[in-house]
């Protein structure tokens, strides 16, 4: 499986990277929303994306739209990885698209199981 790290942080990208590698994905890195849509406009195929909110250039609701707005991506899984912790910003995420939201800080275990919840944790991860 490969997932889509999508986060201007760069020491956030390599920690959510390196969760998601001993979990059993392989990873790509994107600064923000218009860095990731240039990768699937590219044709980089990927399973999962972890969206970062707050990015400059487009951030990470923007993102979302954009992504569900294409059905040649509507089988990416889109999980907000991200400090916004308001109630309101969750409904607005998971209504514009994303499928599980992830508050910052976060454990791997907490990826882990919102993963497993996906049926994205490959089985030998499980065992």
């Amino acid at each position: 499986m490969r997932a889509l790290v999508i986060d201007d942080s760069r020491t956030m990208r390599r920690i959510v990277s390196s969760t998601l590698q001993r979990i059993g994905f392989d990873t790509v890195e994107a600064e923000h929303g218009r860095d990731a849509l240039d990768h699937l406009e590219a044709g980089e195929r990927v399973d999962l994306a972890c969206i970062d909110w707050n990015m400059p250039v487009m951030d990470g609701l923007t993102f979302v739209t954009e992504v569900r707005a294409n059905p040649a991506w509507r089988d990416v899984t889109l999980m907000m990885v991200t400090t916004e912790s308001e109630q309101s910003q969750i409904v607005r995420a998971l209504a514009a698209g994303a499928h599980e939201y992830l508050i910052k800080p976060f454990t791997a275990d907490a990826i882990r199981d919102k993963l497993d919840l996906l049926g994205l944790v490959p089985a030998e991860e499980l065992a």
